[in-house]
């Protein structure tokens, strides 16, 4: 069994939406992706490039991902955020989601970012005991707000 993390690449991002769409079933909405591969690959890779990736190969064959961005805090400056960790389900327990992980706090160092954001689901247990291996700060104060571009089109 060969495990290799590199940086996502341009020919990736096929399987990458296929690991996101898997993740929305995961999160109990496999309706609302609705980005596409040529939407992430002008975001990925274009002259407006918003995030940046991992991913994590077995044997060759990607099996999960890392998806990243930069974000500005007016407190403390340069943040990085975690938008996604994904390992496809059939090969998950095999330490890929560590590896990815380490890989994105290796990044937050490397940028000297001060901070390093992601989110949970309350209820995704796993993924929260896992994070607080790391002693992650796990906030319940905060409460998320979006408008979605329905909603803003509506306004």
């Amino acid at each position: 069994m060969k495990i290799e993390i590199r940086k996502g690449t341009q020919a990736d991002i096929a399987e990458a939406l296929n690991l996101v769409k898997e993740l929305a079933t995961y999160e109990k909405a496999p309706n609302e992706v609705e980005v596409t591969t040529s939407e992430m690959t002008e975001w990925g890779f274009g002259a407006d490039k918003q995030f940046d990736f991992y991913v994590a190969l077995l044997d060759g064959v990607i099996v999960g991902m890392a998806l990243y961005y930069f974000k500005y805090s007016t407190w403390k400056g340069k943040c990085l955020f975690l938008e996604d960790i994904i390992v496809t389900e059939s090969q998950r327990g095999k330490g890929l989601g560590k590896l990815l992980f380490d890989k994105v706090v290796e990044i937050s160092k490397e940028m000297k970012v001060r901070r390093m954001e992601w989110q949970v689901l309350d209820w995704n247990t796993p993924a929260i005991e896992f994070y607080k291996k790391y002693n992650s700060t796990l906030d319940g104060e905060w409460v998320n707000c979006k408008l979605t571009n329905h909603q803003l089109e509506n306004m």
